[in-house]
Parts: C-alpha cells; structure tokens; sequence
C-alpha cells in the first residue's frame, strides 16, 4: 500500500521540478530577453546604391506564413509583430533580409550604416527597436 504511494509523490516532485526548471531555462537571468508577452514596434529602413534610393518590396515576411517580421505598403516601415517570448536575436537586421531572401551585402560594396543619424557598424546584427531610423549606404 505504501508503494503506490511513494511513486505518486516521487511522480509529483519530479514533475514540479520540470514545471520549475523549464520555466527558469525560459525566463532565467536572460538578458537577452526583450519581452516576455511580445511587442508591436515600427522601425524604418531606407536603402541607397550609389547615391539611388532602393525601394523596398511590399510584403515581404506575408505569404502562406506570416513572418513576424515584415513589411506592408506602408514602406519604409518595417513592422515587428511578435506575440509571447522575445529575445534580442528575433530583432536582428539581417531577419528582415532572410525573410525577404536577400543578402544584405549583395547591394554594393563599402557598406555604410546609420541608425538615428549615427554612424553604426552592427550591420546584419544590430537588434531594430522602436522608432528606429535605419539608413544603408552602399557605393
């Protein structure tokens, strides 16, 4: 009698041990988590070549999956649109040109990059917030 009742307290504990460890693995000391419950930001990207303004497609991220990382018409925003856990790596630049199947250093060579007018140098790895005024340069 006292069998089962061990094995339903050993089953009870190892599975709050579980429930406990995989919540810290998710929520952790991670700093590079950005949020915990998503987030709708708005930064905006405009390209040249050689001096030339390169227009950004519509909808790229849209399709038979919608990316959370995206763009509409509403060009030269890009829009961040994701739900529940986010981490800094989902924000990066070089994303937004997976998703539009590009690769960001095929547009011309000495690339230059501002973000809010200063100069930047994070390129594919810099992590797009809010507002964001994104800027690249190419020759």
């Amino acid at each position: 009698m006292k069998t089962p009742l061990i094995l339903g307290v050993i089953v009870l504990v190892l599975l709050a041990g579980a429930t406990w460890w995989s919540s810290t693995l998710q929520t952790g000391n991670n700093t590079t988590v950005v949020s915990q419950d998503g987030l709708h930001w708005h930064p905006t990207l405009v390209m040249y070549v050689k001096g030339e303004k390169i227009e950004i497609p519509g909808n790229i991220g849209l399709g038979a999956v919608h990316q959370p990382m995206h763009t509409h018409e509403d060009l030269p925003i890009i829009h961040l649109e994701y739900s529940g856990r986010v981490v800094e790596d989902d924000l990066k630049l070089g994303n937004f040109f997976a998703n539009w199947g590009r690769d960001m250093r095929s547009f011309g060579t000495n690339m230059h990059m501002k973000v809010n007018g200063i100069d930047n140098t994070e390129y594919e790895n810099y992590m797009m917030r809010d507002g964001d005024s994104i800027e690249l340069h190419y020759d």
